[in-house]
């Protein structure tokens, strides 16, 4: 039963705190519209690409789109464990979390309507894919609605923010920017990525944040953390090895060597992130400034 209203209350909003500060910036920055991005040209530039490049491009748009129908689907218990914690400012950021990644799954499948993609591209999900989506994502967000713990909040988070957004999403960034991008086609595509990276980064700050109280309020969650980035890592390499072992670079110049840097890179850096926490009081951690929770 709910006792007292916070923002009645002597405390009020705390509008220092991190989560209320990107829930500012999504509303600056977040209010985008994937039905307003010009296709047209990526319609054109799609249609010029040899066989090669068309796969390497659907595979890419197919594994980003059902990415982002699963976070969608599977954000809601983790907004629930904190709503019934009663952090209403970290609640605030989430609303606008949820509706980002809805959008990020309507871009993904406008792109597809508009250059002309009707078929299944399921086949494109190979069984690591499946794993983490069909298995491990779902898997940790579904057990918080039995499980409160800080242990299950943070592999939730672990999962979620550190492992599918913060490296297979940014190394799926690169592989577009190293393609797409520098080639200078499909400029619809590339424009609502870089949306996509902006709102993904608050996510990521979000749950770099909330990982982070979590070991500040428990410090054995540190150890939780570290050993389901150590399952979770084989499973990145082996998403982004490559289909052919031979072939240096794909059909659109990616080079294979320079994905599994920036993989592991990425790998690195969110760790490093969270070490800051380690031997932090809470009202140090609050205290932080956005810059904190950047890798």
């Amino acid at each position: 039963m709910r006792d007292h209203m916070i923002t009645t209350s002597a405390r009020g909003i705390n509008q220092e705190l991190l989560p209320y500060q990107l829930y500012q910036k999504a509303k600056r920055f977040g209010i985008w519209n994937p039905q307003d991005i010009d296709f047209s040209q990526d319609k054109e530039d799609f249609a010029r690409m040899n066989d090669q490049q068309k796969e390497e491009t659907l595979r890419r748009i197919s594994g980003f789109l059902g990415g982002e129908e699963a976070v969608t689907l599977d954000l809601l218990p983790l907004i629930m464990v904190i709503a019934e914690e009663g952090r209403l400012e970290e609640e605030m950021f989430l609303t606008t979390f949820l509706f980002e990644e809805a959008k990020h799954t309507e871009f993904f499948r406008l792109v597809l309507d508009n250059i002309g993609i009707k078929e299944d591209l399921s086949h494109f999900h190979g069984d690591v894919y499946k794993k983490i989506f069909f298995e491990i994502l779902p898997e940790a967000m579904s057990k918080l609605r039995t499980d409160k713990s800080p242990e299950a909040i943070a592999e939730a988070s672990t999962v979620y923010n550190m492992f599918v957004e913060g490296v297979l999403a940014e190394t799926g960034y690169f592989g577009f920017y190293e393609s797409l991008s520098k080639a200078g086609i499909m400029p619809g595509l590339m424009e609502g990525v870089g949306y996509i990276k902006t709102d993904e980064a608050r996510h990521i700050g979000y749950g770099t944040f909330l990982l982070q109280r979590l070991i500040c309020e428990h410090p054995h969650v540190y150890d939780v953390i570290v050993k389901k980035m150590a399952e979770l890592a084989p499973l990145a390499a082996q998403l982004y090895q490559g289909l052919d072992p031979e072939v240096e670079s794909s059909a659109l110049g990616v080079r294979v060597n320079e994905v599994q840097h920036f993989l592991k890179k990425q790998l690195s850096v969110r760790m490093d992130v969270l070490a800051r926490a380690r031997g932090k009081t809470m009202e140090e951690l609050y205290k932080q400034s956005p810059a904190a929770v950047d890798a």
